[in-house]
C-alpha cells in the first residue's frame, strides 16, 4: 500500500479578515486564519479519512510554524515541508461584503517563501511507486514564479514517472496572472492530468472561444485538447459535472447551503471528488460518487468561516443521504 493516498504541493498562507463585515480602512482587529488551495485540499482529504501529505516552503518564524501546525492538527502529514530561515510566509486580507458590495481579497506574498521554492528542493524519494496514489496541484503554485512554475512541473514530471496519478485545478487567479500566461505554463501540466478541475468560467477565459459556451461544450472543448483525462466542470449554483474520457457525461446539482465564508469551497469540492474518485471500488459508479461527496463538501464548507474545510465524514454521508437536513441533532 502505497505511504500517502494523496500528496499536494502549494503555498500556505496566513488570512487576516475584519470582523463583522468592515473594511480594512476602519477595522481595529483581524481574525487571522491560514489557507492556500491545495493545503485546504490537503486537509478537507486528511479529515475524510485519506493519508495526506503537503510539500511546500515554509519561513522558520511564528507564522510558518502556525500553518504547520494546523495541518499537523488536521492529520496532514508536513514531515516533507522544505524549512527556510529566508523570506517570509504570504499574506492575504478578506473584506467580507454582502452584496452589492462584494467582497474583496488584497494579496500581499511577493517574494514569500514557497514563490522562492526550487525543484531540487522537492523531497525526491517520496516520488516512489510506494510514496502515493496521486499527486493534486493548481495553477495558483504554478503562477507564483519561474521557480514555483518549475517546482510544479518537476513534480508531475516526478509523480508521473512514479506511476501516480495527476490532478490538476486551473484556479486561474486574475491578480496573479493574465490569462494568455495561465495557459502558456499550465498547458503542459494539463496534458499530464489524470483529473482537469476547472470552473466554465475559467474555461472561457483561458481558452477564448469564439462562441458562448454551455458547460457540455467546454467539457467538449477540454476533452478534446486533453483526451486522456477527466473534464470536472463545476457551476457555482447549477452544480457539476464530468465528462470522462471515453464521452461520458455526469451530473450534479449543488446542495443548497446558507453561505458563511464561499472560499475556499472550490478546494473542498476538490477534496470530497477525489475522495470519491479513490475510494469507490466499482467503476461504473466512481464519477457520480466523486460528484456526490464533492458537492457535499463544498456545501458544507460554505457554512464555516475561513478557508479550511472542517468537515467530517459523517457530515458528508448524512447530507448525502437527507440533503434536507440542518436542524439541531439532540
Amino acid at each position: 500500500m502505497p505511504r500517502y493516498d494523496v500528496v499536494t504541493l502549494g503555498e500556505g498562507m496566513i488570512r487576516l479578515t475584519p470582523p463583522q463585515q468592515q473594511r480594512l480602512e476602519q477595522a481595529q482587529e483581524l481574525r487571522l486564519h491560514v489557507g492556500g488551495s491545495e493545503m485546504n485540499t490537503a486537509v478537507g482529504l486528511a479529515r475524510l479519512g485519506l493519508r495526506t501529505a503537503w510539500l511546500s516552503r515554509l519561513t522558520r518564524n511564528p507564522l510558518g510554524e502556525r500553518i504547520a501546525f494546523t495541518l499537523r492538527g488536521h492529520g496532514v502529514d508536513v514531515s516533507q515541508v522544505c524549512w527556510t530561515d529566508a523570506d517570509r510566509i504570504g499574506l492575504y486580507f478578506v473584506e467580507e461584503g454582502p452584496v452589492p458590495r462584494g467582497s474583496q481579497v488584497l494579496y500581499d506574498r511577493q517574494q514569500s517563501a514557497m514563490s522562492r521554492m526550487q525543484p531540487q528542493e522537492l523531497p525526491a524519494d517520496l516520488f516512489t511507486p510506494d510514496g502515493a496514489r496521486l499527486l493534486h496541484v493548481t495553477g495558483i503554485t504554478a503562477a507564483l514564479s519561474q521557480s514555483a512554475a518549475a517546482t510544479v512541473t518537476q513534480a508531475l514530471t516526478l509523480a508521473k514517472a512514479a506511476g501516480w496519478r495527476i490532478s490538476f485545478d486551473i484556479n486561474y487567479r486574475a491578480r496573479l496572472w493574465s490569462p494568455a500566461e495561465a495557459l502558456a505554463v499550465c498547458q503542459p501540466l494539463l496534458q499530464q492530468a489524470d483529473v482537469i478541475f476547472a470552473p466554465v468560467r475559467d474555461v472561457v477565459l483561458l481558452f477564448q472561444p469564439a462562441a458562448p459556451l454551455s458547460a457540455e461544450l467546454a467539457a467538449e472543448l477540454l476533452a478534446a485538447r486533453y483526451p486522456g483525462a477527466a473534464i470536472v466542470l463545476t457551476m457555482g449554483g447549477d452544480g457539476a459535472l464530468v465528462r470522462d474520457p471515453a464521452g461520458g457525461l455526469w451530473r450534479q446539482p449543488a446542495f443548497t447551503a446558507d453561505t458563511v465564508d464561499r472560499i475556499g469551497g472550490g478546494d473542498a469540492f476538490d477534496a470530497g471528488f477525489l475522495y470519491g474518485y479513490l475510494s469507490t471500488a466499482q467503476p461504473e459508479r466512481v464519477w457520480t460518487t466523486a460528484l456526490r461527496y464533492g458537492a457535499a463538501a463544498a456545501a458544507l464548507k460554505y457554512t464555516l468561516p475561513g478557508d479550511l474545510p472542517l468537515i467530517h465524514l459523517d457530515d458528508v454521508e448524512r447530507l448525502l443521504a437527507q440533503p434536507e437536513a440542518g436542524s439541531i441533532r439532540r
